[in-house]
């Protein structure tokens, strides 16, 4: 082999093995970028979530350390309770005609348990079952409206207080059974469904009083 041939071989072995060199080199590198990349969260850009897909808190994927807890919501969010909706009604019905707040919303949860569009067996109707004469009566055009509802409902429970002078029990028993089964027996009827019902409202009252009672003292 000629002196030039054989210099022309040799740079071209060394060549190829340089070339192989480098390519090993950079095989490495990425193998080892990639290694460090698979501990490391998926970060998702705020506003770029798939459709459909639930996108959790970024935490680590570390199998050693513990998914965290989704905090529970409380479900005793008062701006999301009818109750709490209804309660500035309450309050000025109950102003102005001088009846216990608390008293009157133990009577509605009594009634239709806050039931708006409550309707009862006998034909009663709205948060305070008002019977259609007596909403008539009262003047009570949407018996489903809370504002009348409610409104016509405190003053006729106002009447009844008045007239079995200033007695809660037997205008409550007016209330579930009619004020003249009261005066026919001289008192509360003996009927179990209007003593239970006395009995129930009392209990809610009881609770509305106590819940009030330390709203106001915790302003």
């Amino acid at each position: 082999m000629q002196p030039n041939a054989k210099k022309k071989f040799v740079i071209q072995i060394l060549s190829l093995s340089l070339i192989r060199l480098l390519f090993l080199a950079v095989m490495m590198l990425g193998v080892t970028f990639a290694a460090s990349r698979i501990n490391q969260p998926l970060a998702i850009p705020e506003g770029k979530q798939a459709k459909g897909v639930t996108v959790v808190a970024l935490q680590s994927l570390d199998k050693n350390v513990p998914p965290k807890k989704p905090e529970k919501t409380s479900t005793a969010d008062c701006d999301k309770k009818v109750e709490c909706v209804l309660h500035p009604i309450i309050l000025k019905a109950a102003d102005l005609h001088q009846i216990d707040p608390a008293l009157i919303k133990a009577i509605i949860m009594a009634e239709s348990g806050y039931k708006i569009r409550a309707i009862s067996k006998r034909g009663a109707k709205g948060l305070m079952q008002l019977m259609p004469q007596t909403a008539q009566a009262l003047g009570v055009t949407d018996v489903f409206n809370p504002t009348e509802n409610i409104s016509g409902g405190v003053r006729y429970f106002k009447q009844l207080v008045n007239q079995f002078d200033g007695d809660i029990k037997l205008a409550l028993a007016a209330y579930n059974a009619g004020s003249r089964k009261v005066r026919h027996y001289n008192g509360i009827p003996p009927f179990k469904a209007t003593k239970y019902y006395i009995k129930k409202v009392f209990k809610y009252y009881n609770l509305y009083k106590n819940q009030m009672t330390g709203k106001l003292g915790k302003a």
